[in-house]
């Protein structure tokens, strides 16, 4: 995936500023589109930096979770083969 020039972060900074501004003064203060903004405000609604913030961080922590979930299950199936040979 292509790494932005702005972090998610950044993004609702330029959201929230563009609430209290014209979307037009805003996006030419940052160089980017009025659509760029219109876009990332569908993406982050009503999000917070904050909230951004912990978004990333729960889904890292979802990420790792599923992988144990799936490490696991692969060993029950192994140990499940190994079972229905020996007997």
């Amino acid at each position: 995936m292509r790494k932005g020039r702005f972090t998610d972060e950044q993004m609702v900074a330029i959201i929230r500023e563009a609430d209290r501004e014209p979307v037009s003064t805003v996006a030419k203060r940052h160089g980017i589109s009025e659509q760029t903004i219109y876009g990332w405000r569908k993406r982050f609604g009503s999000f917070q930096a904050d909230d951004v913030r912990r978004l990333r961080q729960l889904e890292g922590e979802n990420a790792r979770l599923k992988k144990l979930v799936a490490e696991r299950d692969l060993e029950i199936e192994i140990m499940k083969e190994v079972a229905a040979k020996k007997w």
